[in-house]
């Protein structure tokens, strides 16, 4: 095998190796994972500022029901003393019926505005849930995203080293200046360092070659000079 053919094998395993790249680089898992992440991270503000609504709202609440407890405690005190003897007055007994009253008026405001804030707080509840519900399930999602997406890419790296092993031997018999030429213009053409002149056609660009110039590759080129294809600047392996 001449030294073109051989960095065509090398340009071969070059090109597989881009091709396992670009395939590891757009695994649609990789897509599911990072959506699903991204979704996280903007339920997850949203997730906070419901549970500090739903939080204050269960303070206030403990706060009702506090105060509640403690006027339903003083209306049954001045009952008891209302009802124990100890005050003959009627104008006290008329005072004390009258701040009895009051209390169960306040204790039932109370009680209204406590019932209020439990039905805010059983949505704020379902709200706080589902959030949790979908942020849990898009982290499920997440995990199995990502599992599958570690299993693809050890694969393709397996078959990845193969390549760049193979390539390496393929190289590794080729003259360094010929080898820095290639690479030099496989950069610079991105990805095509070396092609075959197949009649008069360069199989790189897949442009035409003027025939005088053809001629000329397969005369000199069996003596070991280098051509470059005019149009993408590939190195030219002349197939007879």
């Amino acid at each position: 095998m001449t030294p073109l053919e051989q960095l065509l094998v090398v340009q071969e395993h070059d090109s597989a190796a881009e091709g396992l790249r670009h395939r590891r680089a757009i695994l649609p898992e990789r897509e599911v994972l990072a959506r699903a992440e991204a979704e996280v991270a903007a339920l997850e503000p949203q997730l906070a500022d419901a549970r500090g609504r739903r939080d204050e709202v269960a303070r206030e609440v403990k706060r009702l029901d506090d105060e509640s407890a403690a006027v339903t405690a003083r209306v049954k005190e001045v009952e008891k003393l209302m009802y124990s003897g100890s005050v003959s007055s009627p104008r006290e007994l008329q005072a004390m019926q009258a701040d009895v009253e009051q209390l169960n008026k306040h204790s039932r405001t109370l009680d209204d505005r406590e019932l209020e804030l439990m039905e805010r707080q059983e949505a704020l509840d379902s709200e706080v849930g589902g959030i949790e519900q979908r942020i849990g399930d898009l982290r499920a999602e997440a995990d199995t995203a990502r599992g599958a997406l570690v299993e693809k890419e050890s694969a393709i790296d397996a078959e990845l080293a193969v390549e760049l092993e193979a390539r390496g031997t393929a190289a590794g018999v080729l003259s360094p200046d010929l080898l820095a030429a290639y690479e030099r213009i496989r950069q610079s053409n991105h990805g095509a360092g070396v092609a075959r002149l197949i009649g008069n056609t360069c199989q790189g660009c897949r442009l035409t070659i003027p025939a005088t110039e053809v001629d000329r590759i397969h005369r000199q080129g069996a003596e070991g000079t280098v051509f470059h294809c005019d149009n993408c600047g590939a190195i030219l392996v002349p197939t007879t």
